[in-house]
């Protein structure tokens, strides 16, 4: 499975920056709500999305579509209204590492080995 373009992938990058955008607003919501707690969960949710596009278009690219989603979703609730309050709260150290940690879980997925990617080679025996 290597990296050629096809309307499938193409197709699947999209779902990926759509569930991106809806798991990034969730996982604010909750990290703003419950705080130590919430941010284990919404850091496992991102873990889920960008293991799964890894897995599911089987490049690092699969990771890409996830993550432009959620960091639009992150940037488009944290920007200030024209009124000049938040439409979320962004204060405290939650949101910090959750960009921190999504981040990292980001870079992780998208960089991680998996069995799939590396050839079979029929000399030697299998043990």
């Amino acid at each position: 499975m290597t990296g050629t373009l096809t309307a499938g992938r193409i197709a699947g990058g999209l779902g990926m920056l759509v569930l991106g955008a809806l798991t990034g607003a969730a996982g604010w919501l909750v990290v703003d709500l419950w705080f130590p707690g919430g941010l284990l969960l919404a850091l496992l949710a991102l873990f889920g999305l960008f293991l799964g596009g890894r897995i599911a278009l089987g490049t690092g690219l699969g990771v890409g579509g996830g993550v432009i989603g959620w960091f639009l979703a992150y940037v488009m609730l944290g920007v200030p209204r024209p009124e000049g309050d938040f439409l979320l709260s962004s204060s405290g150290i939650g949101m910090y590492a959750y960009l921190l940690g999504g981040t990292v879980v980001a870079v992780m997925c998208a960089t991680v080995s998996l069995p799939a990617d590396r050839p079979v080679s029929a000399s030697r025996p299998v043990k």
